[in-house]
């Protein structure tokens, strides 16, 4: 089963201090980068210098991230000190998620490969609050701790992921590298755990993924059938053409 997209113009806000949001999407797809990301391990770095940053530093910090930024995505210094901003998302979810239909009913649908969302988050705004806003949006039932948000950085020609903590803030993340999305970009992908956590679906969930894994599996043997087929017909072909017994 495909996912079919029902996304509208604009963008996705999540409201400081809310349980409630209201969401619309701006979506955008590119090519995934190539080369096997490494590990790094800078989050307690970046959170220790979270507590140093007077509200001066910030205000600075924000002003130069605006005069740096080439689209109309600033960031909003508050006078409480809290400052608001967007991130950009990318979606790599690699198995399908459980979507909530418009009858109360759930269905297995696979979210499109490299899809990127712009959230407009606070300062405030945690890891696991980004989390939930993103299954919101899709209407995902699925549990949010069976995802995790990573950070995407380049340094040095190398590409890095690193696993956000769910108590991590990244629209200061955000602020430190500044709006260059090279430098540092926004990962939603399932918990890296070793194996799939099975005991961890409902049964609704484990008989969709069967149902879609036995549409794959038709699918894959009449892709090989006809690779065949089409390989049998040109060495046919080929033996006519030299005059053997065909």
């Amino acid at each position: 089963m495909t996912w079919t997209s029902t996304m509208s113009s604009g963008y996705s806000s999540l409201e400081e201090d809310s349980e409630e949001y209201f969401f619309t999407a701006r979506t955008s797809f590119f090519r995934k980068p190539s080369g096997k990301p490494t590990q790094c391990k800078d989050v307690e770095q970046e959170r220790e210098l979270r507590t140093h940053l007077s509200r001066e530093e910030i205000r600075q910090k924000v002003e130069l991230y605006n005069s740096s930024s080439k689209d109309h995505l600033k960031m909003t210094l508050n006078p409480s000190g809290v400052y608001t901003g967007f991130i950009k998302v990318q979606l790599e979810l690699r198995r399908p998620v459980t979507v909530r239909g418009d009858q109360g009913g759930e269905e297995a649908f696979y979210l499109p490969q490299g899809a990127i969302n712009t959230l407009h988050i606070s300062s405030n705004n945690t890891v696991r609050q980004v989390i939930q806003a993103l299954l919101t949006k899709f209407t995902v039932a699925d549990n949010p701790a069976k995802y995790a948000l990573y950070k995407r950085c380049r340094r040095d020609e190398q590409e890095y992921m690193c696993k956000l903590s769910e108590g991590e803030h990244p629209l200061f993340l955000r602020l430190l590298a500044g709006p260059n999305t090279d430098t540092l970009g926004f990962v939603l992908r399932e918990q890296q755990t070793g194996e799939v956590m099975w005991e961890a679906f409902s049964i609704p969930e484990l008989s969709n993924f069967l149902r879609m894994l036995e549409k794959e599996e038709t699918e894959r043997v009449c892709s090989v059938t006809r690779r065949y087929d089409n390989y049998r017909l040109k060495l046919q072909e080929a033996m006519r053409a030299a005059g053997g017994p065909g």
